[in-house]
């Protein structure tokens, strides 16, 4: 508990600290979103099992060619992922989450890809699973999602890392869609986030097995509470990004600032990792505004 009360005030304190600085600077903070809709993509696909790295994600979204032969549906999962990444930007600060919106994000996702079931939930037999775990039964997928939805709503009082990480861990128990399960329900994270005036996070591919750990922890035990360090993870690293461009500091690998500040790399490593210092992870290397 001391932990988790610990990353509520930190991101109560840098929330507050990026909205007093970054009034005036939309045209900044416009440029860092459109620079990690590529680690977005990625990393979301990849958690998917995706094969493409990130800088071949990058190239597609560019429309750049590649050095290897990469199917159509990969190629179609990035720049429909890109699409949605994109659309919830401008759309959660202007309309509220509903179950409609949820279709149209996938139908989105999926299009070109799996066009007869994208836009709807599963429907009859069509049952899905994930390992050992059997989601709900498919007539049970509407109401549970509007149950989802109004549970969101009706907890205000409570931090938004357990909101978040509760209706995430919600979203997947349920797994609504016959495709595109954990990439919508990473994309609602953000619509969410944004929609209540944070930022938005990218829970990264190299946190897989944590992120897994999570599900399993909330499928037998009805627990969050490695969800919610992730989540908190994820945001506090956001606001340090952002707030490190927004503050215009010198942006350099941690590797660089041990050296400068003749500190341990690998203690700073540490502290990267649990967020305890203003570190934050950007196309896989941690790095800091010094």
């Amino acid at each position: 508990m001391p932990k988790t009360l610990a990353i509520y005030t930190r991101i109560h304190e840098l929330r507050q600290r990026y909205y007093q600085i970054s009034t005036g600077k939309e045209a900044l903070l416009s440029l860092i979103s459109a620079a990690e809709v590529a680690e977005q993509v990625y990393n979301s696909n990849a958690i998917e099992n995706s094969t493409l790295s990130l800088e071949e994600t990058d190239k597609i979204l560019h429309e750049i060619d590649l050095d290897r032969y990469i199917s159509e549906r990969e190629i179609f999962e990035a720049k429909n992922l890109a699409r949605v990444v994109e659309y919830i930007q401008t759309k959660a600060p202007q309309q509220e989450l509903t179950i409609d919106l949820i279709l149209s994000l996938h139908r989105m996702l999926l299009s070109n890809i799996r066009d007869k079931v994208a836009g709807r939930f599963r429907r009859a037999t069509e049952y899905v699973h994930v390992g050992s775990y059997i989601a709900v039964d498919p007539e049970k997928v509407r109401p549970e999602m509007m149950r989802l939805l109004a549970t969101y709503q009706g907890a205000p009082n409570d931090s938004i890392i357990k909101r978040i990480a509760v209706a995430h861990l919600t979203f997947e128990h349920i797994h609504p869609f016959v495709d595109g399960n954990g990439r919508i329900g990473r994309v609602i994270n953000n619509y969410l986030l944004v929609r209540e005036g944070y930022v938005p996070i990218n829970i990264k591919h190299i946190d897989k097995q944590k992120y897994y750990d999570a599900f399993r922890e909330f499928d037998l035990q009805g627990k969050s509470a490695i969800m919610e360090e992730i989540v908190g993870k994820a945001l506090t690293n956001s606001y340090h990004k952002r707030l490190a461009y927004l503050e215009g500091k010198k942006i350099i690998p941690l590797s660089e600032y041990a050296k400068v500040t003749k500190q341990s790399h690998s203690n700073l490593l540490n502290k990267a990792n649990r967020q305890t210092i203003d570190a934050f992870l950007e196309k896989g290397v941690w790095k800091i505004g010094a």
